[in-house]
């Protein structure tokens, strides 16, 4: 009754406390191909990201978060699903069609009634959204954003189109969004006998209407009309994901020594590949604080959780230099290694008065936790299984925080080469990382590699001569922790002679 009354003299009052009375909003903004020591709160010192720095100073930074697989779509299957890549629907990157607009076709959908973070957050009373690259289901397929819970979609529907930062259109919800720009081929060379140090070599390939500074803006727009209502924005940049494109005043605002990339190249071409990739994150950097100055210019910034990760560990391609900008840190591997680089995220979570400002967690955590952290936040019961825990204590500075026992993962390549990695508790005797490669070609399989990540997170010493017990448990979880998949490529017996 009170309320009601406060509502008749001010409008303000009564949105306000109707927001306070709402469900806290989640902003979950996820990049592409980001590694670990790409971004300052994780000692990156040639690339700017102050309102990264920023993010951490005010919240929690996580040491320790996974990746849900060490290329794009298992790894947010297994964000979207809560299952790890060895339970997982998804688990390679099964490519439909290929990069040209007239046969966009995407990835291996998700199955029809798939429990997703989407179908969770509207179940307990979200208005959902997702902003960027998808990946889970091509244009008319049963996997689209809108079929597998979310309210609206604007984005990438298909990863390889995602290769490309100026194409010539995203997808709103089911439907072509024309972009003003022609179309380029994100996988060509330089001309023989073009100069590639000459900038009139690349004026073919520049575009005006970059897709990222879209997504970015629309964004913004999408809180500021969802504002007095709680709302789920999986935010999903598609950088700096090759090709290394920014706009050229971007890319102008850093200055290194250059080896141009785009003689016998695999990517689009680019002469100033250290500065593109740099620019590229620097834009992310700038989009991720515009979306926190407007939670404060909206007075909702208290009521919301923001979470930032990447997918899966940094890539060379395109051209982008990892030991210049020491992409991953101490650790070792990239993109498509299951060692710590390939898998091991930048993870910052914010919530002011809620999550304590510039702290950080050892708390061992995977992107199949996100999902059951979400629904404890957003106090929805989960009626499907689930591989993860919750960290919402961990969020909340809490002592009641479960542990996961083990984590596990799966990659699959093409060319028949295939990996199984697993992260064992031990709190006595160290934190034990096994990994196991397969050829399948051949039908032969490695022997296990072991190392203590508290001693050599580095993974530098192989001790599985010296504890053949924890290798043998490492075997046995690696044996149990799968399920066979629908897909005979993705199975570790298949022999595809």
């Amino acid at each position: 009754m009170l309320v009601s009354i406060l509502c008749l003299f001010t409008q303000l009052g009564c949105a306000t406390t109707e927001r306070q009375a709402n469900k806290p909003n989640v902003i979950y903004i996820i990049v592409d191909d980001l590694g670990i020591g790409d971004i300052e709160p994780y000692g990156q010192q040639k690339i700017r990201t102050p309102n990264l720095q920023k993010l951490a100073h005010q919240g929690l930074l996580f040491t320790q978060h996974y990746a849900g697989s060490t290329v794009c779509a298992p790894s947010r299957a297994a964000l979207m699903t809560g299952l790890h890549s060895g339970h997982n629907q998804i688990r390679g990157n099964f490519e439909l069609g290929d990069f040209t607009d007239e046969r966009e076709y995407g990835q291996m959908p998700l199955k029809p009634g798939t429990t997703t973070l989407g179908t969770v957050m509207q179940k307990a009373g979200y208005h959902t959204a997702l902003i960027g690259k998808w990946g889970l289901g091509g244009p008319n397929s049963y996997g689209v954003p809108t079929k597998q819970g979310f309210d609206y979609f604007f984005g990438y529907l298909d990863q390889k189109q995602a290769h490309n930062h100026y194409p010539t259109h995203l997808w709103k919800n089911e439907q072509w969004f024309g972009l003003d720009n022609e179309f380029v081929h994100p996988h060509q060379s330089l001309p023989e006998g073009v100069d590639p140090n000459d900038p009139a070599s690349y004026q073919a390939y520049l575009r005006e209407d970059f897709a990222q500074e879209r997504l970015t803006q629309d964004a913004l727009r999408y809180i500021k009309e969802h504002k007095n209502k709680p709302f789920f924005l999986y935010l999903a940049y598609a950088g700096p994901h090759a090709a290394l494109q920014a706009p050229e005043e971007a890319i102008d605002q850093y200055d290194f020594e250059e080896t141009p990339y785009g003689v016998n190249s695999s990517y689009l071409p680019q002469r100033r590949p250290r500065a593109a990739r740099a620019a590229m994150i620097s834009h992310i950097d700038q989009g991720v604080g515009q979306v926190t100055a407007l939670l404060k210019e909206l007075n909702i910034d208290d009521n919301t959780l923001v979470i930032f990760t990447s997918d899966n560990g940094p890539s060379p391609e395109g051209g982008a230099d990892m030991e210049f900008f020491d992409s991953n840190a101490e650790f070792r591997g990239y993109k498509r290694d299951l060692y710590e680089g390939g898998i091991r995220m930048p993870t910052i979570a914010r919530w002011p008065g809620k999550i304590a400002a510039g702290k950080t967690t050892d708390h061992v955590s995977a992107f199949w936790d996100v999902l059951p952290t979400l629904a404890d936040l957003a106090q929805v019961k989960l009626k499907t299984p689930t591989d993860g825990i919750s960290f919402l204590p961990t969020l909340l500075d809490q002592t009641n925080q479960p542990k996961h026992q083990s984590l596990y993962w799966e990659f699959h390549r093409k060319n028949g080469y295939h990996s199984q990695a697993v992260r064992i508790r031990d709190e006595q005797n160290g934190d034990w990382k096994a990994v196991r490669f397969y050829n399948t070609k051949q039908g032969a399989i490695s022997p296990v590699e072991l190392y203590n990540l508290k001693l050599d997170p580095s993974e530098t010493n192989n001790v599985a001569a010296k504890y053949p017990q924890i290798v043998a448990k490492a075997e046995q979880l690696m044996d149990s922790s799968r399920t066979r998949s629908f897909i005979d490529e993705w199975n570790f017996d298949y022999n595809r002679e």
